[in-house]
């Protein structure tokens, strides 16, 4: 199997955060999104993971030599934006016949047993994984029919579909996905100037060919500040950690504090994540992200997030605050 993750996009959602890196790399309950994606696509011994990237593209082949040294990667910079099929077919110099494909996108953490996919798609061509939301109007959809997906409506107006596409897709053939993918791009299937995946499915579908569309236990977004702090809630239900050196402080869990971390006189939690490096003093902290080597004085924050190197000294409640950034605020 080979797996394409298409991680190129500016990621505006998240700004001031993804100034300074790629999407992929922000942190949530102690761990980059791209970590928690790439722990959870281990069980399959992928052969290869193809990265499309954009101009941050170093910084996510920096970080897979450094943390999965072990892994294959390669990388192909999408140097037009013309859209995420556009992105997923510029992996076909790295398909060959035989090979099977799961795709990734990186704006979710996905949680699913993985290592299902073959029995799942046993009796059809490939797998287009979903969710049931309450508020479809905001997703792609599938239809389904006797089990099969018999069609795909983009934020419909009426609920003809709950399930909504996540961004994690399997395909049996992935040479004959990567011949549909240039179909649609030679015939000029935009949407708004830009290739989507859905349109190629659909010509897929046409033409006879059978997609399930199995339902995730948790769709995690990591495409907002306000869904990644959701994500971060999440995630330390399952992973209460704290190797920090703590000093007259009181822990609410579930909390993330990272070895190297130094908090002092503070109340932390409950859903705070604290990266290497940081130090709190008299602060009380809840609901946040805070970044690696921060520094936190006399604050009171919630529902806020720090990136590297924050020097924060004051009594705000809510901050959303880029790398490198130097704030006080005088009580």
């Amino acid at each position: 199997m080979k797996i394409i993750l298409p991680v190129a996009g500016k990621g505006t959602r998240l700004r001031p955060h993804t100034h300074t890196r790629a999407k992929s790399l922000v942190q949530v309950a102690g761990k980059t999104v791209l970590e928690h994606i790439i722990e959870r696509l281990k069980v399959l011994a992928a052969e290869e993971l193809i990265f499309i990237t954009d101009e941050n593209g170093q910084q996510i082949e920096a970080f897979m030599k450094r943390c999965f040294p072990d892994l294959k990667c390669s990388y192909i910079v999408q140097k037009d934006r013309l859209g995420p099929a556009h992105a997923v077919s510029l992996a076909a110099p790295r398909i060959v016949p035989g090979d099977d494909v799961l795709v990734v996108f990186n704006d979710t953490i996905f949680v699913t047993d993985l290592g299902r996919i073959l029995d799942l798609c046993a009796d059809c061509d490939g797998l287009i994984f979903s969710k049931e939301v309450e508020d479809y109007q905001r997703f792609g959809v599938n239809v389904i029919r006797d089990g099969i997906i018999v069609d795909m409506v983009e934020k419909p107006d009426t609920p003809i579909s709950r399930l909504a596409q996540v961004g994690l897709y399997y395909l049996r053939d992935a040479s004959g996905f990567m011949r549909y993918l240039d179909q649609a791009i030679q015939a000029g299937d935009t949407v708004k100037g830009e290739f989507y995946l859905p349109a190629v499915f659909m010509r897929m579908i046409r033409d006879g060919l059978r997609f399930r569309a199995p339902e995730i236990d948790a769709w995690l977004d990591c495409g907002k500040p306000e869904t990644l702090l959701e994500t971060n809630r999440y995630l330390l239900e399952q992973r209460h950690s704290c190797r920090g050196e703590l000093v007259d402080t009181v822990v609410i869990p579930p909390v993330y504090i990272a070895e190297g971390v130094k908090v002092k006189g503070s109340i932390i939690g409950p859903y705070v994540s604290l990266a290497t490096g940081t130090v709190v003093e008299a602060s009380i902290i809840r609901d946040s992200i805070i970044n690696a080597d921060c520094h936190v004085r006399d604050a009171n924050l919630r529902f806020s997030i720090l990136g590297n190197a924050v020097k924060l000294s004051g009594s705000p409640r809510r901050m959303n605050i880029g790398d490198d950034s130097l704030i006080e605020i005088d009580s």
